[in-house]
């Protein structure tokens, strides 16, 4: 695919980001605030099925030089907020990548109202909300969009959500997860979701309701305790259709405009301080690059949301 023409008047959102020497700036005596953080974590070696996800941050960040700024629907310019690109994570599928990856998050967590995680499979959850929750976890929760319910044993892109609540403690009660589809999760792993008391919007459900319906009462569940909440966008809660570069992807999964929708409603939440973009495998997206533009304009979303907010 080859780049658009270059044009004065309609700068690309990649040069968005804010040039900051990021080790310099966290050794200074005032390090730097943004209004939104990036962090690129390329997990891929503990899926479940073979992933290239590690070469999908970098695609994701090339996506934005096809999308400006300006939001025509709210009037309004994200470029107005400042944002940061903090660099990827180096090695982050094993023990020690994983703390990596926390320290990292914490990092931007405090430097930035929204940090936002570019995966990499679904395993990522795990290590980036331990960082964003630190000492708050008790009163911290999850939001998931997401076919499945992520709740199997051992360390896997199958198994964040379990995680959270075993090696963390995250209260189960302050889970939600929107938009599980049909014939995509087993009678044992819904038996545990309901068992940890997990809140459940199925795909079904999303049908007759409106997106900023499903997300306010999400984050009034996940943010009861007042604490932070983390949302997961497992990209494979879309239409297959929609999302070729997403394996576990189902036909009959959300549409793209509502995946775009959820995260403009995400963004308006200053309660939501951390998000993350999950089980992306660019090397097998379509030619168009659809799935990996998605991702693109959900940061923007994101942005647009979070803007129409202050």
């Amino acid at each position: 695919m080859s780049a658009p023409k270059e044009d004065a008047l309609w700068p690309r959102a990649s040069a968005w980001f804010q040039a900051v020497d990021v080790a310099a700036d966290i050794d200074s005596a005032n390090p730097a605030k943004f209004d939104l953080g990036l962090m690129g974590i390329p997990a891929h070696l503990t899926s479940i099925s073979p992933t290239n996800a590690h070469t999908t941050p970098a695609a994701i960040r090339a996506a934005l030089q096809r999308y400006s700024t300006y939001n025509w629907s709210t009037d309004s310019d994200v470029s107005n907020l400042s944002f940061t690109d903090f660099g990827d994570v180096t090695e982050p599928d094993s023990e020690a990548g994983e703390a990596r990856t926390s320290q990292l998050a914490a990092e931007v967590a405090a430097r930035s109202g929204l940090a936002i995680g570019l995966g990499g499979d679904n395993s990522i959850t795990f290590a980036m909300a331990r960082g964003v929750f630190g000492s708050k976890v008790e009163t911290a929760g999850l939001i998931t969009l997401d076919a499945h319910h992520d709740l199997r044993d051992g360390v896997s892109n199958g198994s964040p959500v379990r995680r959270l609540v075993d090696e963390l403690g995250l209260d189960g009660r302050r889970i939600v997860q929107i938009g599980i589809a049909d014939f995509s999760n087993s009678p044992a792993y819904a038996a545990r979701a309901k068992e940890l008391g997990i809140f459940v919007i199925p795909r079904s459900a999303l049908r007759d309701r409106s997106m900023a319906d499903v997300m306010a009462e999400a984050v009034s569940i996940a943010g009861s305790a007042g604490g932070p909440v983390h949302v997961d966008f497992d990209v494979d809660v879309c239409d297959r259709s929609v999302v070729p570069a997403c394996p576990a992807a189902a036909p009959g999964g959300i549409s793209a405009d509502e995946f775009r929708q959820l995260a403009f409603e995400a963004g308006r939440y200053s309660q939501v301080r951390s998000v993350d973009f999950t089980e992306i495998d660019a090397s097998i997206d379509s030619d168009d690059g659809r799935t990996v533009r998605l991702a693109a304009l959900g940061i923007l979303e994101l942005a647009a949301g979070r803007l129409s907010s202050i």
